[in-house]
């Protein structure tokens, strides 16, 4: 059973940063691209990040461009979201995604598991 949990979310004031954690259990690691996702209540799950099995190639949502990072280290099953210069629009639970492609996609049907997702709340 494949299992993806995030952590590393919490309060934050605006400008801060943090930096979201997810593991990757019961499926080879490095045989996925993942992604980011977030959402808020009322909205649908928009796209943050993803990055590829390999590690090589990444791709943002344009708002977030410059200010998030993502990262992987395929020897800890791990994916990795750096935030900066956070804001309180990027207020929302954010979830980890494992998709069978090598690059990553951008929409939620290209992914095939998802973790419980971890709240972020940046305050003003």
């Amino acid at each position: 059973q494949v299992q993806l949990v995030e952590s590393g979310g919490g309060l934050v004031q605006a400008g801060g940063s943090l930096r979201l954690s997810c593991v990757v259990s019961g499926r080879t690691f490095g045989s996925s691209a993942m992604g980011w996702f977030r959402q808020t209540p009322g909205k649908e799950r928009e796209f943050v990040a993803g990055i590829s099995r390999s590690g090589g190639n990444t791709n943002y949502a344009d708002s977030l461009k410059g200010r998030f990072t993502i990262s992987r280290d395929n020897a800890k099953n791990s994916v990795y979201l750096q935030m900066n210069s956070l804001k309180p629009e990027d207020t929302a639970v954010y979830y980890c995604a494992a998709a069978s492609t090598y690059y990553p996609g951008t929409r939620r049907t290209d992914y095939d598991y998802w973790g419980q997702g971890t709240q972020v709340t940046v305050s003003s």
